[in-house]
This record gives structure tokens, C-alpha cells and sequence, in this order.
């Protein structure tokens, strides 16, 4: 039974300016909160401050200022905000984390609100668990320019858990917030299963259109990408269920109709090798293999894909 909860924030902080991190800055802001919104790249978020953040496709937004921007983390310090949202890629989680130890106080909570496994026990393993929530977030995105965002579908509800128990309520407070903003969103107590199930298909679309520059769409109606597809979503159900993590009786079907109409759009993997950028694979394949290892089943295909797409991040 949900505990009833005294936490009542009002002031949200949001790291990381892409397209994740300008959704759920911009949804606080309309709904009158105090939103601080932190880039390490200035462009990004003074586009944020002014002229402000643009939302179009499945949700639209005009110019939605936030409050304040800052490009770096420890000048957080100086506003102390309730409630912080990571939506930086992965691999930068365990520095992320690190900035905010510097500055954390009792009272404030931290959420991972971002693509991977274990992202919220990197977060964890440096503030402990009280303060740490996970999300897991139902929407398409990807940034047409810095602060305007195009958002290609939104199905709500999105997911949040409190690592530790005692901190639930707190998770339902957060909740409440993001569902009056817009963004309906429900606490859970099943995230790491639902964190598993979005892995899979992150693990199994992902890669296979940074490798081959395919959008979703044409992926899945290829018939020699959507058997790379096949394969990997086999392999990462049997690790899922070697590691005794709920999936559902029907999560094959599931995925494969999911993924199916996902439509001609490009996932951040995609996106980030068009930019030169470095992927999310090691939170996404990686822990494949990873868990994989640990119950030992072999990973041939999530080692394959791991490995061309690092193999493609080492020309940049």
C-alpha cells in the first residue's frame, strides 16, 4: 500500500539539454515550476532560456522558457533544487554523479530519466540508494536544433520506482507533479522488469540501424536486418529469463508488433553515429552480455553488434 507522502517539490533541476532532458524541462516549466535546465554546451541551453523550448509532432509546445540555465553541474550548489532528472547519455552517468555528491543534501532526490540498464545503480553507488529513483520513459524524440525538439509519438503512462522502499512516497509525489504537467506518469513497483523489457528493444532496434543507417521502419522490413533483429531479441530473452527477470509469457509477439510500427524514425544511436558521437551501447548490448556472462548463456549476437558499433565509434 502507498504510504502517504509530506514531499511537496517546487523546484526541479534537468541535466542534460537533448532532445530526453528538453521534454521534461519544458512540461515543468508550463506547469509553473522552477526549472533549471544544465548543459555542458552553452548553445543548448541558452536557446532554452531564450527564445525557449519548441515542441512539435506528438506534443506541441512553443517557446517555453525555463527559469534558469547553467553549464556546469556544481553551480547547482547555489539553487539546491528538489528534485534532479539525469538525462544524459549513459556513459556519463558515474560523472554526473559524482557532481552531485558534491552538493547533495537530506531531502533531495535524483531520477535517472534515461535509455540503459543499471543506469540508476551507477547513480546509487555514489549517493547510495535513499535519494535514487528510475523512470521509464514512453516517447520518440530527437533534436531539429538546439532547445526545439520534434517528438514523433508519446504514449503515456511513463514509470518511476524508488530504489530504496522508504522513498516511495516521495516517488508518488514526483508523479503526481509530472502527471499535471503533462507528462502522465504512474509509480511502479515492477521498473526493473519494465527497464529489462524497453532494453530488449533498445538492445535489439538500436545498434542494427546505427550499423546499417536504416530508420526503424525500413529495419524492420528488410528481411536480412529484421533476422539480426530476430536473433538478438531471442538472445536477450533467454539472459532476461536466465536472470530471473519478469518479462511476460508473450513479450516476443509483444516486441516484434512493437517495434513494427514504430515508424520512419531514427533512434539515438543512429543519430549519435550520424554526429560523431559516442553511444549508449555499453548500458545497452553491453549489459547483455554482461548478464549474460553472469548466468551463463552465451551472447554471440549481442557481442557481434556491440562490437560494430564500437568499431564504427572508433573512426570518430
Amino acid at each position: 500500500m502507498t504510504q502517504s507522502s509530506n514531499f511537496n517539490p517546487k523546484s526541479f533541476a534537468v541535466i542534460g539539454a537533448g532532445p530526453v532532458g528538453c521534454i521534461v524541462a519544458a512540461f515543468l516549466a508550463k506547469g509553473g515550476y522552477d526549472v533549471t535546465l544544465c548543459d555542458v554546451v552553452p548553445d543548448l541551453v541558452n536557446a532554452a532560456a531564450n527564445p525557449g523550448i519548441t515542441i512539435e509532432g506528438a506534443e506541441n509546445i512553443v517557446n517555453q522558457p525555463v527559469t534558469r540555465v547553467l553549464t556546469r553541474v556544481d553551480d547547482l550548489a547555489k539553487y539546491r533544487p528538489d528534485v534532479i532528472f539525469v538525462t544524459v547519455k549513459a556513459t556519463a552517468t558515474p560523472l554526473i554523479a559524482s557532481a552531485i555528491e558534491s552538493f547533495y543534501k537530506e531531502g533531495m532526490y535524483v531520477i535517472s530519466w534515461q535509455n540503459g540498464i543499471d543506469t540508476e545503480l551507477a547513480i546509487a553507488s555514489v549517493l547510495g540508494k535513499k535519494p535514487v529513483m528510475r523512470a521509464v520513459v514512453n516517447y520518440g524524440c530527437g533534436l531539429a536544433g538546439p532547445a526545439h525538439v520534434r517528438m514523433p509519438f508519446h504514449h503515456p503512462p511513463h514509470y518511476i520506482q524508488a530504489i530504496d522502499p522508504a522513498s516511495e512516497p516521495a516517488a508518488v509525489a514526483i508523479a503526481e507533479v509530472l502527471t499535471k504537467c503533462g507528462l502522465g506518469t504512474e509509480n511502479t513497483d515492477k521498473i526493473v522488469s519494465m527497464v529489462w523489457r524497453k532494453g530488449i528493444l533498445n538492445a535489439c532496434m538500436n545498434p542494427v540501424c546505427a550499423i546499417t543507417g536504416f530508420t526503424m521502419a525500413q529495419t524492420m522490413k528488410d528481411p536480412i536486418s529484421f533476422q539480426i533483429v530476430d536473433s538478438l531479441i531471442k538472445e536477450c530473452v533467454k539472459i532476461a529469463r536466465a536472470n530471473e527477470i519478469s518479462l511476460g509469457w508473450d513479450f516476443y509477439p509483444y516486441s516484434v508488433e512493437y517495434m513494427s510500427h514504430a515508424g520512419d524514425h531514427k533512434p539515438s544511436m543512429l543519430m549519435d553515429i550520424e554526429m560523431k558521437r559516442r553511444t549508449e551501447v555499453d548500458y545497452i548490448n553491453g549489459k547483455f552480455i554482461e548478464y549474460g556472462k553472469q548466468a551463463g548463456v552465451e551472447t554471440p549476437y549481442n557481442i557481434t553488434i556491440r562490437n560494430l558499433v564500437k568499431a564504427l565509434e572508433s573512426k570518430f
